[in-house]
C-alpha cells in the first residue's frame, strides 16, 4: 500500500508493507504515480538496479534516486518492481516502457529524493518508508 501526502510544491510518498523489500517496491510504485497512473505503464523492458548504503534511510534514498536516474537516462517509466535487500544492499529488477506522451500524459518530472520527512522504520511487524520528492 502506498500514498502521496501534501508538501508545499513537492510531493511526499509513503509506503507500508510486511517487509522492508515490499515497502521499497510500493514506494517505487508511488514514485511512478507522481508522473502517471502506473496501470498505464506496460512492464515490457527489465532494468537491473543495485545500490547500497550504511543505513536504511540512506538506502531508501539511494533506491529511489536510482529509479529517478533510470527514468531520466532511459526515458522510461516503471510499473513493476522486484526488490531483495541484503546487508544494506538493494538488488532489484524493475520493468517498464519508454515514455509515450499521449499514453502516459506525464504530470510532473521527479527531480530528486530529499531528506525532508525521511523515515524508514519497523513497528508492530510492518515497515513504513517515506520521504519527499522534489518535482
Amino acid at each position: 500500500m502506498w500514498e502521496h501526502f501534501a508538501h508545499q510544491a513537492d510531493i511526499g510518498i509513503k509506503a507500508t508493507a510486511e517487509s522492508i523489500s515490499k515497502a521499497f517496491e510500493d514506494a517505487a510504485l508511488a514514485l511512478t504515480a507522481i508522473v502517471t497512473d502506473p496501470k498505464k505503464v506496460d512492464a515490457v523492458e527489465c532494468v537491473e538496479i543495485e545500490c547500497s548504503a550504511e543505513e536504511d534511510e540512506l538506502l531508501f534514498i539511494n533506491w529511489l534516486s536510482s529509479i529517478i536516474y533510470e527514468m531520466d537516462v532511459r526515458k522510461m517509466l516503471f510499473s513493476r518492481f522486484e526488490v531483495q535487500i541484503e546487508n544494506l544492499t538493494v538488488h532489484a529488477k524493475i520493468w517498464g516502457e519508454k515514455i509515450n506522451q499521449i499514453k502516459h500524459s506525464p504530470a510532473v518530472e521527479p527531480k530528486a529524493v530529499t531528506y525532508n520527512q525521511l523515515s524508514v522504520k519497523e513497528e508492530n511487524g510492518k515497515w513504513t518508508v517515506q520521504c519527499v520528492i522534489d518535482v
